[in-house]
């Protein structure tokens, strides 16, 4: 029984996600329960661990009139929403692989010869990759924490919708942050529906699945 209802809760999880573009501007989300969302979203896979994500919650008024601006075309996400949460890569994630790894030993989740033999390599490995190729790996690595976050969203009852069309060249300068460490991902939009948004059709996986 217990786990038909898990599988209920998945699949409305799934199946029930709606970009959602009007939200009810007076439901606001705690802080804490902020953190408890994006904590949730950082549990996503990334590459050799180095969480390359980071998040900047823009929930005040003064923090939306800055945005305003360079979201145009997404002003009723911006107004009504709870919070925008504007998703960056950091290009200097490699500077946390001591930290990382040294927690992951002291917490005993990893062997300490495993650590000691791991950073090295992986050091000696990504600093020497191109920077095109860094940002491309980080990008794969925040499309995951997005798509977790937005899953996560979902599971604390609010809704979500994922914007690409904004002004990426200027945002983090916007906000007093360094553009070239950290490169914007998307914005996505977080709050109560308003209404029930609209379901979207799926190509089906026959035409896009091929079996070898």
């Amino acid at each position: 029984m217990m786990n038909s209802v898990r599988n209920n809760d998945f699949q409305d999880l799934i199946t029930g996600r709606r970009s959602i573009r009007n939200y009810d501007p007076s439901v606001k989300i705690s802080k804490e329960e902020m953190k408890e969302i994006l904590t949730e979203a950082t549990l996503a896979p990334s590459s050799v661990n180095l969480q390359p994500w980071r998040f900047l919650v823009i929930d005040s008024e003064e923090g939306k009139a800055t945005l305003a601006p360079l979201a145009k075309f997404n002003q009723t996400q911006v107004n009504t929403s709870s919070a925008v949460i504007a998703v960056f890569v950091d290009m200097n994630s490699l500077d946390y692989t001591d930290r990382i790894y040294n927690d992951a030993v002291e917490k005993g989740l990893m062997p300490a010869e495993v650590r000691d033999r791991q950073i090295p390599g992986i050091k000696g490995m990504l600093s020497q990759v191109p920077v095109q190729e860094m940002r491309e790996m980080n990008l794969i690595d925040a499309g995951l924490v997005s798509m977790q976050l937005m899953l996560a969203a979902r599971h604390h009852g609010y809704d979500t919708n994922p914007i690409g069309g904004y002004e990426k060249d200027q945002i983090a300068e916007a906000y007093g942050m360094d553009k070239e460490r950290y490169y914007p991902v998307m914005l996505i939009s977080i709050g109560k529906a308003a209404d029930a948004g609209y379901q979207s059709v799926r190509l089906p996986v026959d035409e896009i699945t091929e079996w070898k």
